[in-house]
């Protein structure tokens, strides 16, 4: 598929755009956001990301469409798993309730950026080098097996599902690197001044907590971003299709954070679901990879395609299942570990 440089153009406007709406219109003034907005305004980047994909799909064709889809579906699926430390940070930095709406549209910008090179990078790195897919592959399988286990990948935490008590798991979270390495480097004040990111201390400014809960952010969602572009990337090759995915995950997720901030520590297989995903996808990669080196055989074993419409099917079917799962079983198993 050949992505002509005004639908590029267009598709930053339409960001640009949404984003301007959320930030002056909605995010105009500071505010704890409710759960109606927060439901009105997922339901609305869920509306507009299968009015997207259908678009695709009637201009570019049903396969393209099919890639989108299942790119979105996996994405927002992996983003909800960065919900969990998100919780955490917020807790860790105290951030007050009325300003979360507006830390979280920064970190997006934030992360948006991040992702876009991330992309880039990967997609020269497919069209160049035939044997990234292996290395893809075995990476997803990797991060698949620490989720299976209860490790999300980032150090010093385990992602049992469990988002309850964030508050006084706060100061367990350790300060990531980057967060770290600002301090060092930029003054600090403990104090938050309302939405500004730096605040003046004598002759000189200095970083707010918000600025550093902002960079907390970006960071952690450049390590979710390690295993999630990939996973992209083994459904779709297309750079344009796997930047949309990201782009409307990200819009979704700001909101669906307050939407069901709340129920996260209900989703106690939500890890195992995810790790089936990635193994799958991994899977997918590698066999893919062998079709293209001219391999359909591995003794007599015959290796078998995985289509779009059956990849889409597989990822939504393991997602519904472990949600309901997750919510039903874990419920009553929760209810009688607490009688």
């Amino acid at each position: 598929m050949s992505v002509p440089f005004w639908v590029w153009v267009l598709t930053l406007v339409g960001l640009v755009a949404v984003l301007a709406l959320d930030l002056f219109v909605v995010g105009r003034k500071p505010h704890a956001v409710t759960l109606r907005e927060a439901g009105v305004w997922v339901a609305a980047m869920a509306a507009l990301a299968v009015a997207f994909g259908t678009g695709l799909g009637h201009i570019a064709g049903p396969a393209y469409g099919g890639q989108f889809f299942a790119g979105w579906i996996t994405e927002y699926s992996l983003s909800v798993d960065n919900l969990f430390v998100f919780v955490l940070i917020m807790a860790r930095f105290r951030v007050p309730r009325d300003y979360q709406h507006r830390v979280l549209l920064v970190g997006v910008l934030l992360a948006l950026a991040l992702r876009g090179a991330f992309i880039g990078l990967g997609s020269a790195a497919v069209a160049a080098f035939d044997w990234i897919f292996y290395v893809f592959g075995a990476f997803l399988f990797f991060t698949a097996i620490k989720l299976a286990f209860g490790h999300s990948g980032l150090p010093g935490q385990q992602n049992d599902g469990a988002a309850a008590g964030a508050t006084a798991q706060a100061p367990a979270l350790r300060e990531n690197g980057l967060v770290r390495y600002v301090r060092r480097l930029f003054p600090t004040v403990d104090e938050y001044h309302g939405t500004a990111l730096t605040a003046r201390v004598g002759a000189r400014r200095a970083l707010t907590p918000l600025a550093l809960v902002i960079v907390a952010l970006g960071a952690t969602d450049v390590l979710f971003a390690l295993d999630s572009i990939p996973a992209v990337f083994g459904l779709t090759q297309q750079a344009y299709i796997v930047f949309t995915a990201n782009l409307f995950a990200l819009l979704g997720l700001r909101q669906l954070y307050f939407l069901i901030g709340g129920l996260l520590d209900r989703l106690v297989y939500l890890s195992t679901g995810l790790s089936v995903v990635l193994g799958f996808i991994g899977l997918k990669m590698i066999v893919e990879a062998l079709h293209n080196s001219g391999i359909d055989h591995l003794g007599p074993i015959a290796l078998p395609g995985f289509p779009i419409p059956f990849s889409l099917g597989f990822i939504v079917l393991t997602l519904v299942v472990t949600t309901v799962l997750s919510l039903t079983v874990g419920r009553r198993r929760t209810a009688v570990a607490e009688s």
